[in-house]
């Protein structure tokens, strides 16, 4: 893996002669299995549905074979490109951007930007076909490779992990000011969205950043975080965030918890929080009390929302229907916020 993508190197018996597989840009591999002298493996990436790819070492060719995923969309007019941004203290910062091809870079076009930073996950390349009610209305959308995540690495990981959490946070504000600097969009076309340690990641966002995107979709997020130990599932989350039993560990916490950095009359972008009333991983507490926080305090005419649902928790398990209506009230919120029409 490199930052998210991921790639195939061949080496002789000792170790020389490395060669790579030609794959494309922002790709993801897995399931390498020996078929005779050549290789089958999985492909994946966020423009085209996952294929079983066949490698030949004798002339280093790579075929597309009859096992593949396919999509009930065309995405031949999509691509994605990988660039950098620099973080505060001069990291680069992988993101992954999806674009219609030819698209202009005048700061007109309504982006969104995604990203999670925690606990070791990677943000690989995946193909999602309901982004293309995205791209029919002229959007972006962007994942970002942010510190906390494991796409370089344990060290990634531990770079935005307890004390150094902000790094994850400052990450994720560079690249939205990227896309705005490069004229992928500008403020008020720029929406973000997160979910679970990425809701936190939300929270953080919009508390020290108010003025950056336009619009917040946080899904099943903290945002208490001096009482995310005190809820039945927050003993599991210490070794990630901390504990406000240790003193430097409290600091922390406590310099970004949303919650308790939320400042009356500022003018707050619009939120959509989201959150399962049968959560047992995050207590929906923290969704109820940061809209009721940001809705007191706010001096713009932004709405903050909040969608409880008792029909799921997490995420995992929840029914199709609900899912489907979940997707169906984000995007109209998106659409209404940022002025998005079909094109």
């Amino acid at each position: 893996m490199i930052g998210g993508p991921s790639r195939v190197r061949q080496f002789d018996l000792h170790g020389k002669n490395a060669a790579e597989l030609p794959l494309p840009t922002a790709s993801g591999v897995g399931g390498l299995i020996e078929v005779g002298d050549r290789i089958l493996f999985r492909q994946t990436s966020f423009v085209a549905p996952s294929a079983c790819m066949l490698y030949n070492p004798a002339d280093g060719s790579v075929k597309k074979t009859a096992l593949f995923n396919t999509s009930p969309v065309d995405f031949s007019d999509i691509e994605a490109v990988r660039e950098f941004a620099i973080s505060k203290d001069g990291t680069k910062v992988p993101v992954n951007i999806l674009r219609r091809k030819g698209t202009k870079l005048d700061g007109n076009n309504p982006a969104l930007l995604y990203a999670y930073g925690g606990y070791g996950i990677c943000m690989r390349p995946t193909f999602n076909f309901e982004h293309r009610l995205w791209f029919d209305r002229g959007g972006i959308y962007v994942v970002a490779n942010l510190r906390g995540g494991g796409e370089y690495g344990e060290e990634w990981h531990l770079a935005g992990n307890l004390t150094k959490k902000q790094n994850v946070f400052d990450d994720f504000a560079a690249c939205a000011e990227y896309l705005i600097k490069q004229g992928y969009t500008r403020s008020d076309k720029l929406a973000v969205e997160g979910g679970s340690n990425g809701g936190l990641l939300m929270g953080a966002f919009l508390t020290q950043h108010p003025g950056l995107a336009r619009a917040v979709v946080a899904h099943v997020g903290l945002y208490d975080m001096l009482r995310v130990e005190l809820d039945a599932n927050g003993a599991f989350n210490v070794t990630e965030f901390g504990t406000v039993k240790a003193p430097a560990q409290f600091k922390a916490l406590h310099a970004y918890s949303p919650f308790h950095n939320v400042k009356d009359g500022t003018a707050y972008p619009s939120v959509f929080f989201l959150a399962g009333e049968t959560d047992g991983r995050v207590n929906p507490a923290h969704s109820r009390r940061m809209t009721a926080r940001l809705q007191a305090a706010t001096s713009s005419n932004h709405p903050i929302l909040v969608r409880l649902s008792a029909a799921s928790g997490h995420g995992m398990g929840t029914a199709l229907n609900e899912k489907i209506a979940q997707k169906a009230d984000v995007l109209a919120f998106l659409f209404d916020q940022l002025g998005m029409r079909a094109k």
